[in-house]
């Protein structure tokens, strides 16, 4: 099937559009040129411009009235609205041909917001830091949404042009470089990808074609149109799409925002058409691709494999684990950490992936989950912090100022002991101190008034108080970057070693990782003070790991000598006292089994 937007012939290019909209259709090239493209089956138009070349601004005129950017764009040099960008992917010379990404288990996820996680905010300004990424542990760069959005400044959940990544981060050189320079390091890339909803600014898609459909509702406005009339050509977009990420700039998997949000009541759910689209491409090229899902309903078809009526994705974020150990250790009740508060919640997310497993939900007011002790631990994305909730909180703090030192040592323990896929959100593995904050530059200021009024009234259902930072005003965005220079503090380098230990000890101790989740054990002693998780390898290999989970220093009862201390959070060189007398406050160690 022909490629959607502008294709790049040796003697000129050819457009093609889905616009069942349109009566007619013209391409009009650097504002000379005209082309009238020529209807075809399905709501296609298409053309052939002898003479265009790489580097070309075009728009196309609907019913000859209305000039738009391609929605298949790869490129939006001058924004949103501006003209689309004749590229060329094959002009980037690739040298990542060993690169052979890495398997589920192997995965460590680095979470990462282009703009903010440099001063330079682009994509090439990340690779001077990848060596320390590697060194610390990381195997995967998860880059937030990066489809070009309104103005500079975005989460990139606002994205319109899901094809063009974002002009201000570099565009699509700029993404080939990062990718490139991350498979000569031995990282993947992963990108967040946005099939929920499209952001309100630039949105052009619903002149072309049914994008949208009324019938169904997202906290963001009309859902995507994939399971109703003409949604033939919406489905294309999604999976071509994907399909492009994969063999135009060799990403190695996706994440997918808020897959309940997607509709879809057809024979084939478009995330089982995504994922199998995109790892035929990966195959059709010799390489593999994984699909990670967001989903707050906890529901394990997501993936099962088809064969097992699931939709055959690779993993789900659990947002349980967070919320669980984020109640236990803030003691926070606001909003859906009303939920988390029961006897072996933390039990259960360790040994079980989900706390939630169709009980029911007094935030949602229903039932919530599915049951998922039976699942691999490869099939969760577990995480202590991420973009959502850092960055949706009213003051966008992070761990780090709602812990103390030793308490954030000891999440860290137990999101690493766990058996499951770990994700770090930028700055955390050394305790990053500024806030992430939630930013925009919408260009239309009654837009930007709403979305700042729409978050104050979000943040009242959480009962959250104080000032809270206007999206669009620039400074919120400049102070949620990272300072990179406080890692070498020495109470922040003693955090990151303690994560590079950890994430060393994931790699080469065969009880640790994803494996074995049916042999993990919990429990925690009479109090609730003291949680001991034992983790054991078919090989007999054992580890143990006790954690204070209190302020206040506890006894701690171990058969000695049949264990020997692989990891003390107190350890004078992650920055703790070097005390002799366990359990100090908020104290954790790892033992192994001796043999």
């Amino acid at each position: 099937m022909s490629a959607l937007g502008a294709s790049l012939l040796p003697s000129g290019v050819t457009f093609r559009v889905w616009a069942p909209r349109c009566q007619a259709m013209d391409v009009v090239v650097d504002g000379r040129a005209v082309e009238a493209l020529v209807p075809r089956e399905g709501g296609l138009f298409e053309a052939r411009l002898e003479g265009a070349a790489e580097g070309a601004r075009y728009k196309y005129r609907l019913d000859g009235t209305r000039y738009r950017p391609d929605p298949a764009s790869r490129f939006q040099p001058e924004g949103i609205h501006g003209p689309s960008v004749v590229v060329d992917p094959n002009r980037f010379v690739w040298t990542d041909q060993e690169f052979a990404g890495h398997a589920p288990g192997d995965l460590v996820f680095y979470e990462i917001h282009v703009g903010a996680f440099t001063a330079a905010g682009t994509f090439e300004a990340i690779i001077l830091h990848l060596p320390r990424l590697v060194d610390l542990g990381i195997t995967a760069l998860e880059l937030m949404p990066v489809a070009e959005f309104p103005g500079s400044r975005n989460w990139g959940y606002d994205g319109v042009h899901l094809f063009a990544p974002q002009s201000t981060y570099g565009g699509p050189r700029g993404l080939r470089r990062l990718v490139d320079a991350c498979h000569a390091r031995g990282l993947s890339v992963f990108l967040d990808v946005v099939y929920n909803h499209l952001g309100p600014e630039g949105n052009y898609l619903a002149e072309y074609g049914p994008y949208f459909t009324d019938r169904y509702s997202t906290p963001w406005g009309p859902a995507v149109n994939f399971d109703g009339a003409g949604c033939e050509g919406v489905r294309r977009h999604v999976t071509e799409n994907g399909r492009m990420w994969v063999s135009e700039f060799h990403v190695d998997g996706f994440r997918l925002d808020a897959v309940h949000a997607i509709h879809d009541a057809g024979p084939v759910h478009i995330l089982t058409e995504f994922a199998d689209a995109v790892r035929g491409e990966a195959a059709r090229l010799g390489r593999r691709v994984h699909v990670v899902a967001e989903s707050h309903d906890n529901d394990r078809r997501l993936v099962l494999p088809t064969s097992a009526s699931g939709l055959g994705l690779d993993a789900v974020w659990s947002d349980d684990f967070h919320h669980t150990l984020h109640r236990q250790l803030t003691g926070e009740t606001a909003g859906y950490y009303v939920d988390f508060g029961r006897d072996h919640d933390l039990e259960r997310v360790i040994t079980q992936g989900f706390a939630f497993q169709g009980e029911p939900s007094e935030y949602w007011g229903r039932p919530r989950g599915t049951p998922s002790a039976d699942l691999p631990g490869d099939r969760f994305v577990i995480f202590l912090q991420n973009h959502d909730q850092v960055g949706n909180r009213a003051q966008g703090e992070r761990l780090g100022a709602l812990l103390p030192f030793e308490a954030v040592k000891l999440a860290a323990g137990l999101l690493f002991v766990s058996p499951a896929i770990p994700l770090l959100f930028m700055g955390e593995e050394y305790g990053e101190t500024s806030r992430f904050q939630f930013f925009t530059s919408f260009l239309d200021r009654n837009l930007a008034e709403s979305v700042r009024r729409g978050r104050a009234e979000e943040f009242a259902r959480f009962a959250w108080r104080g000032p809270i930072a206007d999206p669009n005003a620039p400074n919120t965005f400049v102070s949620s970057r990272l300072n990179h220079p406080l890692a070498s503090a020495p109470r922040h380098r003693g955090l990151r070693e303690y994560y590079r230990h950890w994430l060393m000890l994931r790699r080469t101790h065969s009880a640790l990782g994803v494996g074995g989740k049916e042999l993990t054990r919990v429990t925690q002693d009479a109090s609730g003070a003291v949680l001991t998780v034992i983790r054991a390898a078919a090989s007999g290999d054992e580890v143990k790991l006790v954690a204070n989970l209190t302020a206040k220093s506890q006894v701690l009862t171990l058969e000695a000598p049949a264990w020997r201390v692989l990891l003390d959070s107190d350890t004078e060189s992650f920055g703790g006292t070097g005390a002799a007398a366990p359990l100090a406050p908020y104290q954790c160690l790892l033992y192994e089994a001796r043999r």
